[in-house]
């Protein structure tokens, strides 16, 4: 029962500390659907279990092996996130000024969409799995028993769903609609600018690798 909170812990510290995971979902909430908003959480949630899923498997002992892997989930992934800034850039450049509705590009706009934006969003994010990783292997023995350990997997996955569902929640309300209503092309701006440069980091650091 200490490992589960143990682990817990971690993990919601982690899910706090604002990400490429929180930027999509506040902006998701802010100017789509409620609807909208939660399959994308569904989506950050699906890739929190895959990641953590592969960390449970021994994905850390891969990475190890084989650091082109590493390397090359750090370039596609960082390259993934600067293509949705520069997305959003667009949108926030194309927008006008003293806009009435929010303005985004709401072409194809679904449920499904947002669920397979949200999935991707977090695959693309190399981090994830060194962080699944590194937590997972601190903390889970071989000893261990399957149960525990895919009762570890459940967890944090329903740690994940939690926590963006409740940031979806706040940042749908009314009162952040508006906000959003009002300096939407700077929000857009601002989120397309910290994926860009998130996108940049990790390229950079592939490349380095």
């Amino acid at each position: 029962m200490n490992l589960f909170l143990t682990i817990a812990i971690v993990q919601i510290v982690a899910l706090i500390t604002p990400g490429p995971d929180f930027f999509f979902v506040s902006q998701l909430a802010a100017s789509r659907s409620r609807r909208e908003a939660f399959a994308g959480v569904i989506g950050i949630a699906l890739g929190v279990a895959v990641w953590a899923a592969l960390a449970l498997l021994g994905l850390q002992l891969l990475l190890h092996r084989l650091a082109w892997l590493e390397r090359g989930i750090a370039i596609l992934g960082g390259a993934y996130l600067c293509w949705m800034g520069l997305q959003m850039l667009r949108a926030s450049w194309k927008a006008p000024s003293d806009a009435a509705v929010p303005v985004v590009d709401v072409r194809g706009s679904s449920a499904g969409r947002a669920l397979m934006r949200g999935l991707a969003t977090n695959l693309a994010n190399p981090k994830a799995a060194v962080y699944f990783a590194s937590i997972f292997s601190a903390f889970v023995g071989d000893g261990m028993s399957g149960a525990a350990r895919w009762g570890l997997w459940a967890m944090v996955t329903a740690e994940t769903v939690l926590w963006f569902g409740l940031v979806a929640a706040i940042f749908a309300m009314p009162a952040m609609r508006r906000a959003y209503v009002r300096a939407g092309r700077w929000i857009d701006g601002g989120a397309g600018a910290i994926f860009t440069a998130f996108g940049l980091h990790l390229v950079w650091a592939g490349v380095r690798r």
